[in-house]
């Protein structure tokens, strides 16, 4: 008997090759081939089973996670895996574990901060994970400032060794992944302290615990910081804490490639650019803007398709209610979250060719465009994790009660993924960096000089500030022409009206500080820009199969204009649009959401997500929801017995007792 399809009527209605859009949404070919049988990999693996993760109690949790670590390096080690189908491997595997900050950023951070002795001598046991590591930066007292870190590093020349210490309560080291309970080392970051100078903060190796029975090395206390937000979600991960109490090591496990210390006890910079430090914080960033579209995927998988099944109201003579889906609400709620996702996997794309390009450019001695690649990578870091954490509890609502439930996959969800908004750089003070950096380039403009890639519109700064939009029918929002000045205009007023306001400051500091908030919408406003621009390039692509082409145009005309509907204030009041042409825009956008219809399960069926990957029963292929939530409550452990425990001690002396009335 085949298996029931609830979605096979909105599949039928698709009007575009979903094979095809799935090879546009994974990159290439070759990319959506690795991904594919990564995913049905892991997915037919019982070890790598996941539905029962928020049931488990936290102990249970981690060693579950060890488990499925070591198994994924079995797998690994037995497949012959490449280095891309390894990465994608551990995707699927969906747990977070100490092997990310392993492999995430203790490796990057020797590969390019230690020099090629240092690299020969650890890289190859941590990649053959003979020692695990972690990354020791963040403290108990400072996160984003962390030139205010308080860890030292004290040399001392008499037995050529740093003395690392942590001398106050606050300096302890507070939520590296992968210290509590795993690492054999970290990357300490500390200041660096000698010949009665403090040097600033610097990278050091450091042994933790033994090789031998993994206890703590002397005078080195560590532990994990405790239960996280939600049930499973990032549990599985062992945030620890770290103080150091004078802990000896070598000289040479200072990674040495930017700067040392002598024999002697002498501080010198070597002849390496400091700026190539920042190639690794670019390449962690532009994997968390590729990564929140997978997230964000995710999440308006199961909503849509939830919206498809689920009916409520509407029912005429007996017939059927109407599909949630259906109601114009749902849409202007679900479909731009929709075309974000497909947004944010575009730019993500982009983020990668970029980071290529600047490590080229880095490679050269060329750092002409590192002012404006950092900006890129901080801003689009801040963007696209705040809208998805926030699309994914908005989609969680859009399931209705259903989507409180754990099984929906959603409250696990939003836990695991709202890290992303904090670590690797606070999404507020990210934007304010971008914001520093357009300050600057407006700044830069009386000299003469021309501002490059994402910020070359401000170029054009005059004709941006005094333009007018050409739309008079709301069809005409549909040319990207006009889409892209109404943009460029809205950010380059909004970055020049900051511009004027802070030359009223005594400081540049003062007036940071005054109108940081203004500065933070400037920040976005150029963000969105960009992620609106690297959507209409990608069409402006050659893009092979029938109708995909269109159903991007509808879904990037989708992403734009409800942006320009959430944020009219900003276009309406520095002038870049009137309020009848922000009317006629929300007059488009309508006819869009009747047109993205009867896509969207096709649109999200591109997305190529297993059930197993979703963990979702609101958001399973199949659509049979109802059946799937039943057979699910039934697995609750409440349901062990049929007379709950504490019956006899609570409930039934209740039931058997009468109280009289008291006044108290």
């Amino acid at each position: 008997m085949e298996p029931l399809d609830y979605h096979a009527e909105e599949r039928s209605k698709a009007s575009f090759d979903v094979e095809e859009m799935k090879i546009v949404w994974a990159g290439s070919r070759h990319a959506f081939e690795i991904s594919d049988r990564a995913a049905r990999l892991v997915a037919s693996d019982p070890v790598f089973r996941k539905d029962n993760r928020t049931m488990l109690s936290r102990k249970e949790l981690f060693k579950d996670t060890l488990r499925k670590t070591a198994h994924a390096v079995k797998r690994t080690i037995e497949l012959n895996l490449s280095e891309e189908e390894t990465h994608t491997l551990w995707f699927y595997v969906d747990q977070p574990a100490y092997a990310n900050l392993h492999w995430g950023m203790f490796i990057p951070a020797i590969e390019g901060q230690g020099t090629e002795k240092q690299k020969q001598k650890w890289l190859p046991m941590a990649h053959n994970m003979q020692i695990i590591g972690c990354y020791a930066q963040t403290e108990l007292g400072h996160g984003s400032n962390v030139q205010g870190l308080e860890t030292t590093a004290t040399f001392d020349p008499q037995t050529d060794e740093f003395v690392i210490h942590s001398p106050t309560l606050t300096s302890s080291k507070w939520w590296p992944g992968g210290l509590g309970k795993v690492s054999t080392h970290a990357v300490v970051y500390a200041r660096l302290r000698t010949d009665g100078q403090d040097y600033g903060v610097h990278g050091f190796i450091v042994q933790l615990r033994s090789l031998d029975d993994h206890s703590p090395l002397p005078g080195i206390t560590v532990g994990d910081i405790g239960m996280k937000f939600g049930s499973g979600a990032y549990n599985s991960m062992d945030n620890g804490l770290l103080r150091f109490d004078h802990v000896r090591i070598p000289r040479n496990q200072m990674l040495m490639r930017l700067s040392q210390v002598t024999r002697e006890g002498k501080y010198v910079q070597s002849d390496v650019p400091r700026q190539l430090v920042y190639g690794t914080m670019v390449y962690v960033r532009q994997i968390i803007v590729s990564e929140a579209s997978c997230a964000l995927s995710r999440a308006v998988c199961i909503a849509t398709r939830y919206s498809a099944v689920r009916r409520q109201f509407g029912s005429e003579n007996g017939g059927p209610e109407t599909q949630v889906i259906n109601y114009k609400t749902q849409q202007s709620r679900l479909f731009p979250l929709l075309a974000s996702a497909y947004a944010f996997r575009f730019v993500g794309e982009w983020m990668k060719w970029l980071y290529t390009d600047v490590s080229k450019r880095l490679q050269a001695n060329d750092f002409s465009t590192l002012p404006e690649v950092h900006a890129c990578a901080a801003g689009l870091k801040s963007i696209t994790t705040s809208a998805t954490a926030d699309a994914i509890e908005e989609c969680r609502k859009l399931c209705g009660g259903h989507g409180y439930l754990s099984c929906s996959g959603l409250p696990e969800l939003f836990a695991v993924y709202i890290p992303n908004c904090t670590y690797e750089g606070d999404n507020i003070v990210m934007l304010l960096q971008v914001a520093r950096f357009l300050m600057k380039t407006i700044s830069r403009l009386v000299s003469g000089k021309m501002p490059i890639g994402t910020a070359a519109y401000l170029g054009r700064v005059e004709h941006l500030t005094q333009c007018h939009c050409e739309v008079q029918r709301a069809e005409d929002w549909l040319k990207h022409s006009i889409i892209l000045e109404a943009f460029e205009a809205r950010s380059a007023r909004m970055s020049v009206a900051c511009a004027e306001s802070l030359s009223r400051f005594s400081t540049p500091e003062e007036g940071f500080g005054e109108i940081s908030a203004d500065l933070v919408e400037a920040a976005v406003a150029h963000c969105q820009l960009i992620i609106v621009s690297k959507f209409i390039e990608k069409l402006q692509q050659d893009i092979p199969g029938k109708g995909v082409k269109t159903q991007l145009e509808n879904l990037c005309n989708v992403y734009a204009l409800s942006l320009l509907h959430k944020h009219l204030g900003d276009f309406v009041s520095t002038g870049c649009i009137t309020p009848k042409q922000g009317a006629l825009a929300n007059e488009q956008l309508r006819s869009l959401y009747s047109q993205v219809r009867p896509n969207a399960i096709a649109l999200v069926d591109a997305f190529n997500h297993t059930d197993h990957y979703l963990g979702s029963v609101l958001g399973c292929y199949d659509g049979n929801v109802y059946q799937k939530l039943y057979e699910e409550a039934w697995k609750s452990p409440l349901n062990d017995t049929v007379v709950p425990d504490g019956y006899d001690e609570y409930i039934r002396p209740l039931l058997k007792q009468h109280f009289r009335t008291a006044r108290l």
